[in-house]
């Protein structure tokens, strides 16, 4: 990583921490984890919380082409460096609560969800609108690939079971700074 990412993220954790949520950018460790299910005919991929592009590199590196990436930053800063350094991307300057109204990204349901949103921090209520505006736009049989701090999953129960979803660790990344654990959370089968 750019040591102008790290201070981007730096005065971004400084001006809003409640919304950065974590103490350092994610490290080459954890992109390597949350995507390693990711493949091309996943596509199109949506991110939620690209921040720096960490995880977005590591998509991208999996074979999928950049203009089949939307990415959700809320942070105008943010949004403006990612639109530099990935300029096929569909760059969505918004909070992701919003997806639920937002009118189809792609042509088709995107394949799966990578998200760095710092959802332990949130209330339960935003984290709802999130996830509903996620599987509103994820097909059927894809997952939503969320991190978090703790080895518990980040999403409250009651929002799992009102939304009818199921979650499963699939990997934790021990070497990041704090390390990470990884969840695939779903629709019920």
């Amino acid at each position: 990583m750019a040591v102008s990412d790290t201070w981007r993220f730096l005065r971004a954790l400084v001006r809003d921490p409640t919304r950065v949520g974590a103490v350092a950018p994610s490290g080459r460790s954890l992109a390597k984890e949350i995507t390693a299910d990711i493949t091309p005919a996943q596509a199109p991929i949506l991110e939620l919380g690209p921040g720096t592009g960490v995880l977005t590199d590591a998509v991208v590196s999996r074979g999928v082409p950049e203009d089949a990436i939307a990415l959700v930053e809320a942070d105008p800063g943010f949004a403006e460096r990612l639109a530099v350094r990935f300029p096929r991307a569909r760059i969505l300057a918004m909070d992701a609560t919003g997806l639920e109204e937002l009118p189809a990204i792609f042509d088709e349901p995107v394949g799966a969800v990578v998200s760095g949103l710092p959802l332990l921090s949130m209330p339960s209520d935003k984290v709802s609108a999130i996830l509903r505006g996620v599987f509103r736009h994820l097909r059927p049989s894809g997952a939503l690939y969320q991190f978090t701090y703790l080895p518990r999953c980040p999403v409250p129960g009651l929002v799992m079971r009102d939304l009818g979803l199921e979650s499963r660790r699939v990997s934790a990344a021990w070497v990041n700074l704090p390390p990470a654990f990884v969840y695939r959370i779903r629709l019920k089968r």
